[in-house]
């Protein structure tokens, strides 16, 4: 295998497709980001994917070896289908890695996204040298990926780890999944969300709002996220700091939950709303303290994710270059 030998990592989200050229130390060398336009469907996403990996790799002379693609939702990787996905609405049982082997012509491997962020973390993260270890992206969502006896965890037919779906409260919001109280409807980024725009609209005095950077076509209200509300937070605002304190309770129930579940040696915790810190979760790991057992939780760390951002992208490049070697 000569020197300038790559695979190409692709992470497709509901709103952006990173693609990569990853060398077999895991180290990205060059990228391409571009929205993912979901109003086209599953054909103008698969072209959209097409055309930011070729401007990934441009005219650099890589030998690209093989393809790798981390996709959120049911994702069945011996198959090579997304089943159904969130974040990109109208895909059911789509056969992209076939598309993508024709137009690259090179074999193409995929995985679910938080499996291909674990597998990141497991060989150039947090987990390095963890053979049991859970990775939980907090985000727009929740996702997780399983990492037990040093293997990411796909379960029978390759779904398992949705972790973002285990039932907190019963009586909850209801999900799009179709059950009611999901951990992700309880402590996602878009959670959050929710219930700031609630309690604003119901009058209580908060500074959240100016912290919004205003869009065309839509209300200050509709603009602010996670990001706004902890800067008003630190600011000292008393209904955000209301609101990431309510949120830390849920994050913690779930984390109790998992250490009860799978007695990991780590919780390696990424994604978007784990940038809140400390705020968030300090009140969240002392909440999954007083619910899970005693002995499990004495021996977990709790870390944050290292790779950012490239976890999936990363991810999913190492589980091509697997399946190269």
């Amino acid at each position: 295998m000569n020197l300038n030998s790559v695979v190409l990592g692709i992470d497709l989200g509901g709103t952006k497709i990173l693609s990569a050229a990853v060398d077999r130390q895991g180290k990205v060398l060059c990228r391409d980001l571009t929205p993912t336009p979901v109003a086209s469907g599953h054909p103008g996403v698969i072209e959209a994917i097409k055309e930011s990996a070729g401007r990934a790799i441009g005219h650099k002379p890589f030998d690209t070896k093989a393809v790798g693609l981390a996709a959120a939702g049911l994702v069945e990787s011996a198959g090579g289908i997304v089943h159904t996905s969130p974040n990109l609405p109208g895909w059911t049982d789509v056969s992209i890695t076939q598309e993508l082997a024709r137009t690259f012509g090179k074999p193409v491997f995929i995985i679910n996204d938080a499996h291909a962020a674990a597998i990141g973390e497991l060989k150039y993260g947090a987990g390095r040298g963890c053979r049991h270890f859970i990775f939980i992206t907090l985000s727009t969502g929740i996702g997780g990926g399983l990492v037990l006896d040093g293997k990411i965890y796909e379960g029978f037919s390759g779904f398992g780890g949705e972790i973002g779906h285990m039932v907190i409260d019963d009586d909850g919001p209801e999900c799009a999944c179709g059950n009611r109280g999901c951990w992700e409807m309880l402590a996602s980024g878009k959670a959050l969300e929710r219930e700031a725009r609630r309690r604003i609209a119901s009058g209580e005095p908060t500074s959240i709002l100016s912290y919004c950077r205003p869009e065309p076509e839509r209300a200050q209200i509709d603009c602010l996220n996670a990001k706004t509300i902890h800067t008003a937070a630190v600011n000292g605002d008393i209904l955000a700091l209301e609101l990431i304190k309510r949120h830390a309770y849920y994050v913690g129930v779930g984390l109790a939950n998992i250490v009860n579940i799978f007695n990991p040696e780590r919780v390696i915790i990424g994604g978007g709303l784990s940038n809140i810190g400390d705020l968030l979760l300090k009140p969240a790991i002392e909440e999954a303290a007083r619910r899970a057992f005693k002995q499990p939780f004495k021996g977990v760390r709790f870390m944050k994710a290292e790779l950012g951002a490239d976890a999936g992208v990363i991810g999913a490049a190492a589980l091509a270059w697997n399946h190269v070697m």
